[in-house]
């Protein structure tokens, strides 16, 4: 049994010649489905992206001072290395799972980028943390995941700095706090 070889819906192979079924009345291979668009080749890069994600290692981060919550897991995707390369006009995927100590009505992201020990608020395009994957109110002893996207400007100078994301909760203590070592790039 030999696999279906891809080609133009206009167009079958004899098994004999090679030839277009035009030019010969024997019996045709059959066709397969080909991408007609980018957007099934981009389906496809997104597909095995997220498959190779779930192969990866978890990220090597900080906990700098979860006072109402306990880190499970921090990813940045894409993140190959540590530190994390960050390139200039791509968006990176954050997912932090997390178990709530408190109850809280809201939740609220803040994010630093730390250069020779400054705090430098870095905005982001969603701080609310009830609009990032967490139904609010959150509970005491559940878990979640909070999601959101952290764009890198190309405006952005080419720097090693070190990311602080934290989130608060109603009384502006940390339900989360990590820190991890980043390098943006052209």
């Amino acid at each position: 049994d030999a696999l279906p070889i891809c080609m133009p819906p206009d167009h079958a192979v004899s098994h004999d010649s090679g030839a277009a079924a035009s030019s010969f009345s024997g019996p045709s291979l059959p066709r397969c489905a080909c991408p007609r668009s980018l957007s099934a080749v981009k389906m496809f890069q997104l597909v095995v992206s997220l498959c190779l994600l779930a192969l990866a290692e978890p990220l090597h981060f900080l906990d700098c001072g979860s006072e109402v919550g306990k880190i499970a897991t921090v990813d940045v995707s894409p993140c190959p290395t540590d530190p994390c390369d960050l390139i200039k006009g791509e968006t990176y995927l954050i997912n932090v799972t997390f178990t709530s100590h408190v109850d809280t009505q809201k939740s609220t992201a803040y994010v630093h980028g730390i250069l020779a020990g400054i705090a430098i608020p870095f905005p982001i395009p969603e701080p609310d943390g009830c609009k990032s994957g967490i139904s609010c109110p959150i509970q005491q002893e559940k878990s979640y995941n909070y999601v959101t996207n952290m764009p890198i400007k190309s405006d952005y100078p080419s720097i090693k700095l070190v990311v602080k994301w934290e989130l608060k909760d109603s009384n502006e203590k940390d339900l989360f706090c990590w820190k991890i070592p980043v390098q943006i790039k052209n």
